[in-house]
């Protein structure tokens, strides 16, 4: 399912009273959702020791001139690429953290981490996975830091489809650190170098490969929330080009763990069932109803790419298709291979293994793999877990989104706290058994309306109230 994520300055931990009401409706989002605020002091002392004590493995590529690309707030660097030309196709190397060798199996910082399953973002904080010392520390891939990783050494050809692959553990140095800007900057100006310059190449190309495979993607633009004195704006931060090659990367080597985890009947599938055909046809016709073309022939991936954010229409469409990306789960298997292994979305099988920092599942992802890669047998703490990971996933994702609901209502009022009684131009987005979803079109707003209007209609909206505490907005069509 798409998410909608909200960015705020980051938290002042001792603003207490002093902070804005915005502010304190996230922290009481925390506190009602009972959120951990830190860690126990036996996994938060394990965490320490393995990070005093972390071994390095003895292949060494160091020299390897690997780059990460994230935000450019985060410190919690799972993903460091190198890419080369080999021949007329190209060589991928991406570092990936290698938690598990900080993670005692069975300890005290396992069973914490267990119980979380991700990283929780909140507009104003983080609530990690793992402490900071090893998350932000000495497991993340900082530049300049030698650390220990999964290296994922990946052969292409020119069209950029896989021709061998392999796993294998190395320590690493990250040279340079970039953020998406950056990145879309030094492409777009050509001062960008071989190894940036190939990341645009390989991901247009991959990008191409999954129109072929019939993928589809629903990227939800960042909504960004700022304060001047009692006034709060919240906008849409465009999603760049970057950051779709980027993740073409982590696609790749989702797809590639998956393969090698069929091969061997041993792994655990991120999978989504196709769209059925009652929600495809319902789609159709509301695309009709808009008056939006979509050809016959065109697969209905290849028409979202279609979409433009600023045509009232089209947003309409774009809310429409959340229904389309539904059902996501994980599949675990150890003997007899699932009967659908694949991830609808990415249309190929597709495992999670590039954020172990941030996400339990690629711990044990990236273990199996490997493994496999070596020749050798899965631990007995992997094959032991596989059953247990899709019910603690699936909980954390319903928690994670339970927050960002919370935290978008909250946000959502307090850019319109200031406009209460004003009317304020929207278009109608989806169509509810009470009233209508509306985008206001000066605001960076999705709310629910009373009143009636037909989906893609532009209409005026009041603001009947707005209460930060309590995360309510109420709107009616005027």
């Amino acid at each position: 399912m798409p998410k909608r994520q909200i960015v705020a300055p980051q938290a002042d931990p001792d603003a207490g009273a002093d902070a804005g009401p915005l502010e304190q409706a996230f922290q009481a989002v925390r506190t009602e959702l009972e959120l951990p605020t830190s860690y126990p002091d036996d996994a938060a002392a394990e965490a320490q020791q393995a990070a005093e004590s972390a071994q390095l493995p003895e292949r060494d590529e160091t020299a390897v001139p690997f780059f990460t690309v994230d935000p450019p707030e985060s410190k919690d660097l799972d993903q460091a690429i190198h890419l080369e030309r080999a021949g007329d196709g190209f060589r991928l190397r991406y570092a990936i953290a290698d938690v598990p060798s900080f993670v005692r199996p069975g300890g005290a910082l396992d069973a914490e981490t267990r119980k979380r399953g991700q990283t929780l973002y909140l507009p104003d904080v983080r609530i990690p996975l793992h402490p900071e010392v090893l998350s932000e520390g000495a497991a993340s891939l900082l530049p300049g830091e030698v650390r220990p990783a999964f290296v994922w050494d990946i052969t292409l050809d020119a069209r950029g489809e896989t021709q061998s692959a392999e796993v294998y553990r190395a320590q690493v140095r990250s040279q340079d650190r970039f953020d998406y800007d950056q990145v879309q900057q030094a492409i777009d100006g050509g001062t960008a170098d071989e190894r940036v310059a190939l990341l645009k190449e390989v991901g247009e190309r991959r990008i191409a490969l999954e129109r072929e495979r019939g993928g589809a993607s629903l990227p939800m633009p960042e909504q960004e929330i700022s304060r001047e004195g009692d006034t709060y704006t919240l906008s849409f931060r465009p999603v760049l080009a970057s950051e779709d090659w980027n993740a073409q990367i982590s696609l790749l080597t989702g797809m590639v763990a998956a393969e090698m985890m069929l091969h061997a009947q041993i792994g655990i599938l991120r999978t989504m069932p196709a769209a059925d055909q009652e929600a495809l046809q319902r789609f159709h016709r509301q695309a009709a109803a808009l008056g939006v073309p979509w050809p016959a022939e065109q697969p209905y991936g290849e028409f979202l790419r279609t979409l433009d954010r600023s045509d009232p229409k089209h947003l309409a469409l774009i809310h429409a298709a959340t229904s389309l990306f539904r059902g996501a789960g994980y599949t675990p298997f150890d003997g007899d291979v699932p009967d659908q292994p694949e991830q609808a979305a990415v249309a190929a099988p597709y495992a999670h293994v590039t954020a172990p920092l941030r996400r339990l599942v690629d711990r044990f992802g990236l273990t199996i793999c490997e493994a496999l890669s070596r020749g050798e047998q899965v631990p007995d703490w992997v094959r032991q877990a596989l059953p247990t990971l899709p019910d603690i996933m699936r909980s954390t994702d319903e928690l994670a989104g339970k927050v960002e609901r919370a935290c978008a209502d909250a946000a959502e009022a307090a850019v319109l706290a200031s406009h209460i009684g004003e009317s304020l131009a929207a278009s109608a987005v989806e169509k509810r058994d009470k009233g209508v979803l509306v985008q206001l079109k000066d605001f960076a707003v999705v709310g629910s309306c009373d009143g009636a209007a037909e989906l893609g209609a532009d209409v005026q909206v009041k603001v009947v109230s707005a209460d930060i505490s309590t995360r309510k907005v109420v709107l009616e069509i005027v």
